[in-house]
């Protein structure tokens, strides 16, 4: 893959957090295929070439978790035609022979928790973890992911003096147990979404939040550099795609997303995508050690 993250890549959308709260939207819209076309994306993937049962008929059910720029383009699901993870539905959607695909935003939390089932499949910048695997089945890793560390512009803020500094992470996310177990900061702060998570940090409640790295580049920019994502932590972790327990078309869909990765598809949804809504690319973060 051509960028690396800690989970799941939001951004240019926290000044619209009033339309897109993390926590507790349940919206849908549906993108029409209408003859191969899904709102922008360019599909390439072969028609009906792999064979699911979808929860609704003749649409791609997705969940996901907005704001996400570059992945999701838009801030509500009825404003979103394109990005990575639209994109990569949509060409799943072609593959599957359905002719559109709907776009459902839930509460990352509830997502990873496993307390969603009228889905086929959610993609939402999502940190495959033992933990979360015992809930809800994962798809073939189709993204890399590190942690980034997003601060204010000129704050000094290092890997030698991190840990005196009060560290923030959004709830339900693998940022969390990082900052409080692995790290361990001075003090640390958990939010409730995405959105509460950068206002922390711009109003000067936390000194720094960690989230992943792609996702983090992506905020700075929007800011208009306010905020810098001064370095990164590996972690190992990749994304996967969610599918609620014992669906029957796991074996399909990954098939499908291990078609997207052996073509390109996936890493030129990357090019298309992600380069221009990071305003960088992740590998060129520093990586950081803990002390």
């Amino acid at each position: 893959m051509l960028f690396k993250r800690t989970i799941g890549l939001m951004s240019a959308f926290a000044i619209a957090t009033a339309l897109a709260a993390c926590g507790s939207s349940n919206s849908s819209s549906s993108a029409s295929g209408g003859g191969g076309s899904y709102g922008d994306c360019k599909i390439t993937s072969k028609p009906n070439s792999i064979n699911i049962t979808p929860v609704q008929s003749g649409t791609l059910t997705v969940e996901t978790t907005l704001p996400a720029q570059g992945w999701w383009n838009g801030t509500t699901p009825e404003s979103i035609k394109s990005g990575y993870e639209y994109c990569m539905a949509a060409e799943l959607a072609n593959m599957a022979g359905l002719n559109s695909v709907t776009v459902k935003n839930v509460s990352f939390d509830q997502l990873v928790a496993g307390r969603t089932n009228s889905f086929d499949i959610a993609l939402a910048e999502i940190s495959i973890t033992p933990e979360r695997d015992k809930v809800v089945d994962f798809s073939t890793p189709y993204f890399d992911s590190n942690i980034g560390v997003l601060v204010q512009k000129g704050s000094g803020i290092t890997q030698d003096n991190i840990q005196s500094k009060s560290c923030a992470a959004y709830q339900g996310t693998t940022s969390v147990p990082f900052i409080e177990d692995q790290l361990k900061c001075a003090q640390n702060k958990i939010y409730p979404d995405s959105q509460t998570l950068y206002q922390g940090l711009l109003s000067g409640q936390v000194d720094a939040d960690f989230l992943d790295t792609a996702i983090v580049l992506a905020e700075a920019k929007s800011t208009g550099g306010k905020l810098e994502v001064v370095g990164q932590y590996k972690t190992g972790e990749k994304y996967g795609a969610i599918y609620p327990q014992g669906s029957s078309n796991e074996d399909q869909f990954n098939k499908g997303i291990q078609t997207l990765i052996s073509d390109g598809t996936l890493d030129n949804l990357s090019k298309t995508y992600l380069g221009p809504a990071f305003g960088g690319d992740p590998s060129s973060v520093p990586i950081w050690t803990i002390k």
